[in-house]
C-alpha cells in the first residue's frame, strides 16, 4: 500500500491523526519550514503529525537528487522536548528516499553547516523552531553549502510533499557521527585567543547553545559570566531571543550587577547573537554591524558589505565607512536571502538586523553562527585596547529606533495586506502627498515597503517571513519625536487593514 498523502487538517486524538500524514501547507515559508506541533499548555490544532514529518523527509530526499546534490546530508536537532523525535521521523523519510543520512545529533544550526564543510556532505536538514515559542518545530535545509533554501527550492519542495511526488528508491543509509559538537567547537578554537582581557555575560535562555558558546567562548580566553546556561527545554526564564526585549534587558541588568565588559545572547539554535555593552545598554543588532564593519573595512581589503531593508541607514550616511571606502548593499531580509546575496556579491560580511550575521574568508565561511559574531565582537574590542564597547557604540552618529514591532497578521492574509499597503504608498507618492508630516523622498519595495521621508526618517512595513506577523522598523536620524511620529503614521496604516493586530 502506497504511504498516504498529506491533509492540511486533523484533530488530534484520533484515529485519523495517528494513521494519516499531517503537514498544513502554511508551513512551507519562504527560505524554511515552520509549523505548530503543539504544546500541553495550548488547545491550539497542531499543523504537523509525525508522519507529516516523514511525508517531509521522503520529499526532501527526492528534492535533494532533483537538485543534482546526490543522496547524503547531514542531520541534527535543537534541544526542544520534540525535536528528537521529530528529526527520527523526518530520518525515516530520508532514508525510504535513498538518503545517506550523517546524523550529528544535538546540535545549533550553525554546527550543521559546518557539517556540511567537515564531512563533505552538501545537504543539510536541521530541526530547529529557532526562536520561536515552544510548540513549534521547523527544518532549515539546504543543498548547495554555505547555502540554505529560497523560495524556488521551498516551492518545489511543497508541491512534492503535498501532491505525494516523492520517489522511494530505497537503499537509504544512516550513520551517527559520534562527538560532532567537539569538532566543531575545535574548529571555533583553533586560533590564538585573544590578547585583552575581556569579561562577558554569556546568555543562552537555556537553549542549544548552552552546550557550546560558553566552552568556545572560555577556550578563547574570556573570563565567561554564565547566564541561563543549563539546558531546560521549557525554557523556565524567557525565550531564547535576543532580539526580544525581556532577554536584551535580563542581558542588561547582568552586565550592570557584575561590571562585565559586554554580554552576549544567543537565540535557541545559536545562530543569532545579540549584544550588551558595559554600560548595560541593548546595542540593536544593525548598529552592531555598523561597528564591525567599521572595524572589517580597517583590516581587510574586501569591504562589500550586504545589509537587510530593516537596518539602520548608518551603513550609507556613516563617514568613517564613506572615509575607509565600505560600500552596502541593501537586501531582502531572511537569513538564506542574505546569506546567497553575500555569496553572490563575495561580500565579506553581511549583517541582518534581527541577528543573522554571515561572514566570508577569512572570518566565516559564509553561514550566519551567532558564535563567529561573539568573536567577531571580541576581536573587535581586541583590536582597540583603549576603548570600551560604549565608547565604540557612542562613536557613532546618534540615530532614532525601536525595538522591532510584530503585529499578528495571519499566514494567508498577511501578503496580500502587505501588498495592498505598497500600492497605497506608491499612489500617495505619486500624487505628491506627504507622510508621518514630510514629503516621501524614496521608497524601498525590494521587500515589503520602506518608506523615506526628506529628513532621513525612515519606516518599514513587511510580511515576516516564518511566523503570523508583519514586520515594523523604525528609525530616524532626527529626533525621537520624528521616530514616532513615523510609527504612529505606520499603526495608522494598518489599523486600516482588517486582520492586523496592534503594534506590540
Amino acid at each position: 500500500m502506497a504511504f498516504p498523502g498529506p491533509a492540511d487538517s486533523l484533530a488530534a486524538n484520533t484515529h485519523a491523526f495517528e494513521i494519516t500524514p499531517l503537514v498544513k501547507p502554511t508551513g512551507f515559508r519562504e527560505y524554511d519550514a515552520r509549523w505548530w506541533f503543539g504544546h500541553p499548555s495550548s488547545d491550539r490544532a497542531p499543523e504537523l503529525n509525525l508522519m507529516g514529518v516523514q511525508a517531509l523527509g521522503m520529499g526532501l530526499g527526492t528534492l535533494i537528487r532533483e537538485l543534482g546534490a546526490g543522496p547524503d546530508i547531514v542531520t541534527g536537532h535543537d534541544y526542544r522536548a520534540y525535536s528528537l523525535s521529530i528529526k527520527q521521523a523526518l530520518i525515516a523519510g530520508l532514508l525510504a528516499a535513498g538518503a545517506r543520512v550523517r546524523d550529528i545529533g544535538l546540535a545549533l544550526s550553525p554546527t550543521a553547516y559546518f557539517a556540511q564543510f567537515d564531512l563533505d556532505v552538501p545537504s543539510v536538514a536541521m530541526v530547529t523552531a529557532s526562536h520561536n515559542d515552544n510548540g513549534w518545530t521547523g527544518v532549515k535545509m539546504g543543498a548547495a553549502r554555505p547555502l540554505t533554501f529560497g523560495p524556488e527550492e521551498m516551492n518545489r519542495l511543497k508541491e512534492i510533499v503535498l501532491n505525494g511526488e516523492w520517489k522511494l528508491v530505497g537503499g537509504g543509509s544512516y550513520e551517527f557521527i559520534e562527538g560532532f559538537a567537539q569538532r566543531y567547537i575545535a574548529d571555533l578554537t583553533g586560533r590564538k585567543p585573544f590578547s585583552r582581557e575581556i569579561r562577558a555575560v554569556v546568555a543562552c535562555g537555556n537553549g542549544t547553545a548552552s552546550a557550546f558558546a560558553p566552552e568556545v567562548l572560555s577556550k578563547l580566553g574570556v573570563k565567561v559570566i554564565e547566564m541561563d546556561c543549563t539546558l531546560d527545554h521549557s525554557f523556565p526564564n524567557y525565550n531564547p531571543n535576543p532580539e526580544a526585549m525581556k532577554m536584551l534587558h535580563a542581558m542588561a541588568d547582568r552586565v550592570r550587577e557584575t561590571g562585565a565588559d559586554l554580554a552576549l545572547g544567543f537565540d535557541g539554535d545559536g545562530d543569532r547573537c545579540g549584544v550588551v555593552d558595559n554600560a548595560g545598554e541593548e546595542i540593536f543588532a544593525d548598529k552592531v554591524g555598523v561597528m564591525l564593519a567599521r572595524d572589517i573595512s580597517a583590516v581587510h581589503d574586501n569591504r562589500q558589505f550586504v545589509v537587510d531593508v530593516k537596518s539602520t541607514g548608518l551603513f550609507l550616511t556613516d563617514p568613517v565607512l564613506a572615509a575607509q571606502g565600505a560600500k552596502t548593499d541593501y537586501f531582502k531580509t531572511g537569513h538564506s536571502y542574505i546569506k546567497r546575496r553575500v555569496n553572490d556579491l563575495n561580500a565579506i560580511a553581511g549583517f541582518e538586523k534581527s541577528g543573522h550575521f554571515f561572514f566570508n574568508a577569512p572570518i566565516g565561511r559564509g553561514y550566519d553562527d551567532g558564535i563567529v559574531t561573539a568573536i567577531a565582537v571580541c576581536d573587535m574590542l581586541d583590536r582597540n585596547p583603549g576603548k570600551s564597547l560604549a565608547e565604540l557604540r557612542q562613536a557613532l552618529p546618534v540615530t532614532y529606533d525601536a525595538p522591532t514591532y510584530s503585529p499578528y497578521c495571519s499566514d494567508e492574509a498577511k501578503y496580500d495586506v502587505v501588498d495592498r499597503i505598497i500600492a497605497g504608498f506608491e499612489t500617495w507618492r505619486k500624487a505628491g502627498d506627504t507622510f508621518a508630516g514630510q514629503p516621501i523622498r524614496d521608497l524601498v519595495t525590494v521587500n515589503g515597503v520602506r518608506v523615506v521621508n526628506e529628513d532621513g526618517t525612515w519606516g518599514l512595513i513587511r510580511a515576516s517571513s516564518n511566523e503570523p506577523k508583519l514586520v515594523v522598523v523604525v528609525e530616524s536620524p532626527v529626533s525621537a519625536e520624528r521616530r514616532d511620529q513615523m510609527l504612529a503614521a505606520l499603526g495608522a496604516v494598518l489599523a486600516r487593514h482588517e486582520g492586523v493586530g496592534p503594534l506590540k
